[in-house]
């Protein structure tokens, strides 16, 4: 089976809530946005996600998406839900309602590194209920926030029967697998520049070097 590539998209336009340190680096204009989206849909085995829980999933993206006879899926913090800027209990029933699949980012966009027992059930079991109850149905993927993930983290999502994880470890993915790598869009990035970023992942040097840096966050 071919692998595939997964691309991995945040705020599109202008912000309405404060954006945390660096978080700017990941906002895309709506004109790049459609422009990359035309892009990578034009590869074959190409799978696309929104990651934050931004407004703009709603009032830019999705529109984009159905206007092209696209899916995405849109993993929520559970914590802001419901917040100025951020998607709410409704928006994710209209992401549903238009067959758009909803999945977990945490709670408060922490990262999933050295979480103690108490940060890991509120991040990955708590955040999980909760939008589960907001959508009205069972949520069983998870995305890492700020892509870290750790041994422990793993282990978690596994135990609490999390089907699939997807990072940001930018490399092309195996279909089936339970940890996915994605390529995170950035605000400076173009069609060429994804298109460059993603065949330079393909080159043996950079293979077997991502693939041990995977190695060594899933066991660290």
């Amino acid at each position: 089976m071919p692998e595939h590539v997964n691309i991995l998209f945040h705020g599109i336009g202008e912000p309405r809530r404060e954006l945390e340190a660096g978080e700017e680096h990941y906002w895309i204009t709506e004109d790049r946005f459609t422009a990359i989206l035309d892009e990578v849909t034009s590869w074959p085995h190409v799978n696309l996600s929104f990651d934050d829980s931004n407004s703009s999933d709603v009032d830019i993206a999705l529109p984009a998406l159905l206007e092209r006879g696209l899916t995405a899926e849109f993993f929520v913090l559970a914590g802001r839900l419901d917040q100025n800027g951020s998607l709410g209990e409704a928006d994710l029933r209209t992401l549903v309602k238009n067959g758009m699949p909803v999945g977990n980012h945490g709670m408060w966009h922490h990262p999933w590194r050295a979480m103690n027992p108490a940060s890991a059930h509120e991040e990955l079991a708590e955040a999980r209920d909760r939008i589960a109850a907001a959508t009205g149905q069972p949520v069983t993927r998870a995305a890492c926030p700020l892509g870290r993930y750790d041994r422990g983290a793993l282990t978690s999502l596994r135990r609490l029967g999390y089907t699939t994880v997807f990072t940001s470890d930018r490399r092309p993915a195996r279909p089936g697998s339970w940890l996915q790598p994605r390529f995170s869009v950035y605000r400076d990035d173009t069609p060429s520049t994804v298109r460059a970023a993603v065949e330079r992942s393909r080159r043996l040097p950079v293979r077997l070097r991502n693939a041990a840096a995977t190695t060594v966050k899933r066991w660290r």
